[in-house]
């Protein structure tokens, strides 16, 4: 009876545990566009997800974006940018630059091929 009613709480403990994982709302670390000549620069970090997962940008400034892969999951090997339609494949070690152009006000995200790491603009 006992074995019986540990292995159930451990059951629903590992059960909550996924669905927190999958489901929960997670903070993500934020990060900030550098104003350089002019042009809004930021690089993202892709390793085990997105570093930072959230960038605070400025509207009306030309952006450009680099996302430099470190992780050589399949799964991160592209990023997708539904809003500008970008779907390009991020070389393992390398930087691929994207020009945004100039951004309006609002909240742009991104994932990986698999749609499961995600990271997003927010535009200011």
């Amino acid at each position: 009876m006992l074995i019986k009613l540990i292995t159930i709480v451990i059951a629903l403990a590992l059960i909550a545990f996924i669905l927190w994982w999958f489901f929960g709302k997670h903070e993500t670390a934020g990060g900030a566009g550098e104003i350089v000549d002019g042009v809004q620069t930021a690089q993202v970090d892709v390793d085990g997800g997105y570093q930072p997962a959230t960038l605070q940008l400025k509207s009306g400034l030309p952006t450009s974006l680099t996302f430099h892969r470190k992780d050589p999951s399949p799964c991160l090997e592209e990023v997708v940018f539904s809003d500008f339609g970008i779907h390009e494949k991020l070389e393992l070690g390398g930087n691929k630059t994207f020009d945004l152009g100039t951004l309006q006000p609002g909240e742009y995200p991104w994932a990986c091929g698999m749609n499961m790491f995600h990271g997003k603009l927010v535009v200011k």
